[in-house]
C-alpha cells in the first residue's frame, strides 16, 4: 500500500513541504546598494525542513571596509584581499539558487544589493519570489511576543541552533530557524502552499483574498484567462501555461500593481479558454484583446492597429499613410512617425513627390516648390514632368515594396552619405533614421507577407516532454491547434487536425486580410530553433531582392543611432 500523502485541492498549486529555499545573508561595506560592495554571501538550500545544500563565500570588494562596518561583521580588510570578486562569485551563487525561493531577513536590502551586482556586472536578474522574514514575522508575531523583529530577538524567540554574528554563513542559518518556526506558525491556521504564503503578506488587500475563489475552478492547464466585471464586461486577458496557478497570483501580494489590484477589486468571474499549446494560447490572446478591448489590458489600446504606406490612386501618385491596407501597401508600422520617416527615405530614394495636391493628368498649373530648385523634385504640378516620366518612380516603388528591386534604397542611403561628406551632419542623421524606418518595416512586412500568402502550412515543434506541439497555418491564421503526446502517433493527429482546421478565405492587402500581430506571433514560433515544417501547400520563400540583405546594414545604423542618442 501506497504511504504517499494526498495533497489537498490548495496544495496543487505550490505546496510548502515540497517548496526549495535558499535562504541566505550578504554583509557589506555599508548601506548603499549603488555605493558600496559585498564583502561576504552565505547560504543555506533547505527542502521539507532538511538542509540540502550550503554555499558562502568572502568577497573582495575592490575597496576599503570601513571600521565600523569591521567592528560589527569582524570581516577585515586582510581576510578579503585574496577571495574572488563579485562577477566571479555571482555566477556561482545564482546557479545555486536557480529555481529556488529565496527568503532573506529584510530581503530588500540584500535582494537589492544581488540585483544591482547582477546589473552591474551583466548577468540576467531570474526575478525569483522572494520571501521576507521581517514582514512574514509582523504578519505572524503580536508586539507582546515579539516586541523586535530584530534577526538576533527572533532566533532567541524560535531557540535557533545558530546565534547570529553578523557573519553571512551564521547568520544565513539562523534565519532558516526562524523561517521554519513562522512557517509552523501559519500552517497551523491553514497556510499550507506558497501562495497561501504569499497571500499573508500585509499588502495583500482583504478584497483580493475574499476573490481568491475566483480561481478555484480553472484548470491546472495552459490557456487564455477573462476576468469579467459587474456587467459581464471583460475587464483583463492574459495567458498562462498554468491558468490556475496563474489567476491565483492576483490574488496574493505577488501582484502589486495598483491598476490591476484595481481589476480585481471589480471582476466578479474568471472564464477561461484551454489551449493545446502556448501559441493557441497567444493568438486567442490576441483575438480577445481586439474583441473586446479590455479596459485594464494596457496592449489593448490601439495595440491591433497598424499603419501602412500606400501608393495614391492618381495621375501622380504621393505617398499615404494610412490605416487600411491594400495591395501594394508597405508596412505594417507600429506609429504614424515610423511611416512618414519611411515615407522621407521613399521620396529620397525614388524622386516620388512629397506634397499633398491632387495633379490632373493635363493642363496642370502649379508653382513649383524649393525641392524642384535643389534637383529632389521634377515638379509635375507645373507640367514640368509627363505623367510618362513620372511613371518610372512610382514603378520603383511598387518594385521595391514587392522585392524585385533595391535602387530605392541604394539611392536613398548614397544621398546620405553625400550629405555626411559634406559634413551635413545632422541631414545625414535625419536620412539614416529614416532609411532605417524604411528597411525595417519593409524587411518585416516581406517576411509577414511570404507567410500570409501560403495556403496552409503544418509545423511542429517539440513539447518538452518527448510529444509534438502542432499548428495548422492558413493565410497567416492560425486554423487549428493540437498537440500528440509522447507514445502517441503524430501523423494521425495532424490529419485530424487538417481536417477539422477553421476555413480562411484570402482577403485583400499584403497580407490576405490577416491581422499583422498574429502572423507576427506565428512566424516567431515558426522561425524558432526546434521547428519542423510537417507540410506545405507551396514553397516558403522570401522575394530574392528583399530588404534582408539590408540587416547588416540596420544593425549597424541601430549601433550608430544609440551612440549618438542623448543619455
Amino acid at each position: 500500500m501506497s504511504t504517499d500523502t494526498q495533497l489537498s485541492f490548495d496544495e496543487l498549486g505550490t505546496p510548502l513541504r515540497t517548496t526549495t529555499f535558499v535562504v541566505f545573508d550578504l554583509e557589506t561595506t555599508g548601506g548603499s546598494a549603488d555605493a558600496d560592495a559585498i564583502t561576504e554571501i552565505g547560504a543555506v538550500k533547505v527542502c521539507g525542513g532538511e538542509v540540502v545544500g550550503e554555499f558562502a563565500t568572502l568577497v573582495d570588494p575592490g575597496r576599503g571596509i570601513p571600521p565600523e562596518i569591521v567592528a560589527i561583521t569582524g570581516i577585515t580588510n586582510a581576510m578579503v584581499y585574496q577571495a574572488p570578486k563579485i562577477d566571479e562569485v555571482l555566477p556561482a551563487f545564482l546557479e545555486f539558487a536557480a529555481g529556488a525561493v529565496l527568503v532573506a531577513h529584510n530581503s530588500g536590502f540584500d535582494v537589492g544589493f544581488l540585483k544591482t551586482a547582477c546589473q552591474r556586472h551583466g548577468y540576467h536578474w531570474p526575478r525569483p519570489t522572494v520571501v521576507c522574514t521581517v514582514k512574514l514575522a509582523r504578519r505572524v508575531l503580536s508586539r507582546e511576543e515579539a516586541p523586535s523583529c530584530r534577526l538576533s530577538a527572533l532566533a532567541t524567540l524560535f531557540r535557533a541552533t545558530t546565534t547570529p554574528i553578523h557573519r553571512a554563513l551564521a547568520d544565513a542559518r539562523a534565519t532558516v530557524d526562524v523561517l521554519h518556526g513562522l512557517l509552523e506558525r501559519v500552517g497551523s491556521i491553514g497556510v499550507q502552499s506558497l501562495e497561501e504564503l504569499m497571500d499573508f503578506i500585509p499588502e495583500v488587500t482583504p478584497e483580493q483574498r475574499r476573490k481568491r475563489s475566483l480561481a478555484a475552478d480553472l484548470p491546472n492547464a495552459p490557456g487564455v484567462y477573462l476576468f469579467r466585471g459587474p456587467s459581464e464586461e471583460v475587464l483583463y486577458v492574459g495567458t498562462a501555461s498554468d491558468l490556475r496557478r496563474r489567476v491565483r497570483q492576483y490574488f496574493t501580494a505577488s501582484e502589486t500593481r495598483r491598476r490591476l489590484r484595481e481589476m480585481v477589486n471589480l471582476a466578479i468571474r474568471v472564464d477561461s479558454v484551454t489551449c493545446a499549446h502556448a501559441l493557441e494560447a497567444e493568438v486567442r490572446e490576441l483575438r480577445l484583446l481586439a474583441a473586446h478591448k479590455p479596459a485594464y489590458n494596457r496592449k489593448s489600446r490601439n495595440k491591433h492597429e497598424a499603419w501602412w504606406l500606400t501608393l495614391t490612386d492618381e495621375a501622380f501618385p504621393r505617398l499615404s499613410v494610412v490605416r487600411t491596407p491594400r495591395d501594394g501597401s508597405l508596412g505594417p508600422f507600429r506609429s504614424h512617425r515610423s511611416a512618414e520617416n519611411a515615407a522621407g527615405a521613399l521620396q529620397s530614394g525614388s524622386g516620388i513627390r512629397s506634397c499633398s495636391q491632387r495633379i490632373p493628368a493635363r493642363s496642370p498649373n502649379g508653382t513649383p516648390c524649393v525641392l524642384f530648385e535643389i534637383g529632389r523634385c521634377g515638379a509635375p504640378c507645373a507640367g514640368h514632368q509627363s505623367a510618362d516620366e513620372y511613371h518610372p518612380m512610382v514603378e520603383s516603388v511598387r518594385s521595391l515594396a514587392a522585392g524585385q528591386r533595391l535602387d530605392v534604397l541604394w539611392r536613398a542611403a548614397s544621398r546620405m552619405l553625400t550629405a555626411s561628406d559634406a559634413q551635413h551632419y545632422e541631414q545625414a542623421a535625419t536620412g539614416r533614421d529614416e532609411l532605417a524606418s524604411l528597411v525595417r518595416a519593409l524587411d518585416r512586412g516581406q517576411r509577414l507577407a511570404s507567410l500570409a500568402g501560403i495556403t496552409e502550412l503544418v509545423a511542429a515543434r517539440p513539447d518538452g516532454t518527448g510529444g509534438w506541439d502542432f499548428a495548422v497555418v492558413r493565410h497567416g491564421r492560425l486554423a487549428a491547434a493540437g498537440s500528440a503526446p509522447r507514445g502517441v502517433r503524430p501523423m494521425p493527429v495532424v490529419d485530424m487536425l487538417v481536417a477539422s482546421a477553421e476555413t480562411v478565405i484570402a482577403g485583400d492587402g499584403p497580407l490576405f486580410g490577416a491581422p499583422h500581430e498574429e502572423v507576427g506571433v506565428i512566424l516567431r514560433w515558426l522561425e524558432r530553433d526546434g521547428t519542423r515544417m510537417v507540410q506545405c501547400s507551396s514553397p516558403w520563400t522570401v522575394p530574392a531582392a528583399s530588404a534582408a540583405s539590408w540587416r547588416p546594414w540596420l544593425d549597424r545604423a541601430e549601433s550608430a543611432r544609440s551612440l549618438t542618442r542623448p543619455g
